[in-house]
């Protein structure tokens, strides 16, 4: 498990570098391209859905929702929650509204979390920070019948975290029915000493703490569907990241699938969601009983 250990620092940045593995186009050209794709589906999503923007889940200035919302109200609601990647330190829930179409025209509820980036924030403060974000929603919907939390890359491991939460401290236990961790990071012990560990200035004690692969004993969620999904195209160490914690859930007895997906980098397996014939927006909705 631990063979990152052998790695050289320089190895290990090229593996944890994302942009560098794509095929598309050049490391710093597929980054703007996602910016740009995200921002524009979040744009199309805001104009033609119902918007609730900036519902505060907390005091700090960040710990804020966005919330895109069905125009047909029906008693059966299922709402997804969705936790944007950035490495921790960039992107926001203004450009994490790009999903929501597919979703919303089938009846389902989609709220975008904002967090505390690096620096401001750090880990401690981010796990926290959607730890709440999902009891607040549940406060405040709480007449929904599914619960399902997506995240992508920096937010497949913030959600991969809510769903190692020891809930007896919250005055709630959310019913979680499906999460999607799409090209996410599980044990942050590798990146500790690369670049993305700069803003964090996360030590040993925090990684392992914050580490979704060394809580899977905490896990307790018994009717959920757990998917875990990487694109064909991330580095050979993100692959590793998602087979290893799948294998964890597999061995503790969780429902959980691996969806490996074909022609994908670690961009274009999330910006696709704006698609609602893609794949994995058409297991979402199959998860949640839309399709």
């Amino acid at each position: 498990m631990s063979e990152w250990k052998n790695m050289s620092r320089d190895v290990l940045e090229r593996q944890y570098s994302p942009s560098r593995w794509s095929h598309r186009m050049s490391a710093d050209d597929v980054i703007k391209a996602h910016v740009a794709a995200l921002k524009s589906g979040t744009e199309k999503a805001r104009a033609v859905t119902q918007t609730l923007l900036d519902v505060p889940y907390g005091d700090g200035e960040e710990e804020k929702l966005d919330v895109y919302v069905p125009s047909i109200s029906s008693p059966d609601v299922s709402l997804l929650i969705y936790f944007h990647g950035g490495y921790w330190q960039f992107l926001s829930k203004d450009e994490s509204g790009f999903l929501a179409i597919p979703l919303v025209q089938k009846g389902v509820v989609v709220v975008a979390v904002g967090y505390s980036i690096a620096p401001k924030g750090n880990m401690d403060l981010m796990v926290s920070q959607v730890r709440r974000s999902v009891v607040s929603v549940l406060q405040q919907y709480s007449h929904i019948s599914g619960l399902y939390l997506c995240g992508h890359s920096a937010g497949a491991h913030l959600a991969a975290m809510v769903l190692s939460t020891d809930w007896s401290q919250y005055d709630i236990s959310p019913q979680l029915k499906g999460v999607f961790l799409v090209s996410g990071i599980y044990d942050l012990q590798p990146i500790l000493s690369t670049y993305v560990n700069e803003p964090l200035k996360m030590t040993e004690e925090v990684a392992l703490r914050n580490s979704p692969s060394q809580l899977v004993s905490r896990v307790s969620v018994s009717s959920c569907d757990i998917v875990i999904a990487v694109a064909q195209n991330d580095s050979p160490e993100f692959r590793k990241q998602s087979e290893e914690y799948f294998k964890l859930l597999v061995s503790a007895g969780f429902k959980v699938s691996f969806e490996d997906v074909p022609n994908t980098d670690h961009f274009s397996i999330i910006e696709q969601l704006v698609d609602e014939n893609y794949h994995l927006t058409q297991l979402l909705l199959k998860v949640m009983g839309k399709s």
